[in-house]
């Protein structure tokens, strides 16, 4: 009998764990950050090439797919459920980082335009090539990545912290945000998919 207590005694602790873990990674509010991801691509861009609107039906496969992506279980009630989630993403530190991020634009564009730059698949900007730019551009846009990633970086940990995930959310915070710069870049830009290869977007 004592073997046995001792035992379940064991077990208790680890079960409660994996209970614990299990919950958190199904309740991750992936949809309602993408949703929020997009607003503030958006609203930092100035809403060019908007993506066109999903067609009906789409919303239910899109939360399966993503709890299968973001939760690692395939269970898509709670993903629906989550959907629904008040992400916050108006407190001051968040602001402040938008703004950064929207005065810069029109300084990064023409990069991007060029193919000088790119979108990566982790939410950051990339330096693809300085082909045909002079000493002072290739400086001036090496200074513009470093300020663009340092910013979008402080952004998703904001995010993260406003919203009481845990550090290890940001990754995922990061992706479905690399997901809205795509969507919303221009046709023409170069982008990076998931395998790291780049491409022109369509």
């Amino acid at each position: 009998m004592r073997t046995r207590a001792k035992k379940t005694a064991f077990l208790i602790p680890f079960v409660f764990a994996v209970i614990s873990c299990v919950t958190i990674n199904i309740y991750f509010p992936a949809a309602a950050v993408e949703k929020a991801a997009d607003k503030i691509v958006d609203e930092v861009w100035g809403g060019e090439d908007k993506a066109p609107e999903k067609k009906k039906g789409d919303g239910q496969e899109g939360r399966l797919e993503r709890g299968r992506l973001f939760s690692g279980i395939s269970i898509g009630v709670p993903e629906a459920l989550a959907a629904d989630a008040d992400i916050k993403v108006t407190t001051p530190g968040i602001r402040a980082i938008k703004d950064s991020i929207r005065k810069r634009a029109a300084s990064i564009k023409p990069y991007l335009e060029s193919g000088n730059a790119g979108l990566t698949n982790d939410g950051l900007i990339a330096i693809r090539s300085t082909t045909g730019l002079s000493l002072k551009d290739k400086a001036r846009l090496n200074r513009l990545v470093k300020s663009e990633n340092r910013d979008r970086q402080a952004l998703y940990k904001e995010i993260a912290k406003a919203n009481n995930f845990s550090a290890d959310k940001i990754p995922d915070i990061k992706k479905l945000f690399a997901k809205s710069w795509i969507k919303k870049a221009r046709k023409g830009w170069w982008i990076q998919e998931p395998g790291g290869q780049w491409t022109r977007k369509n």
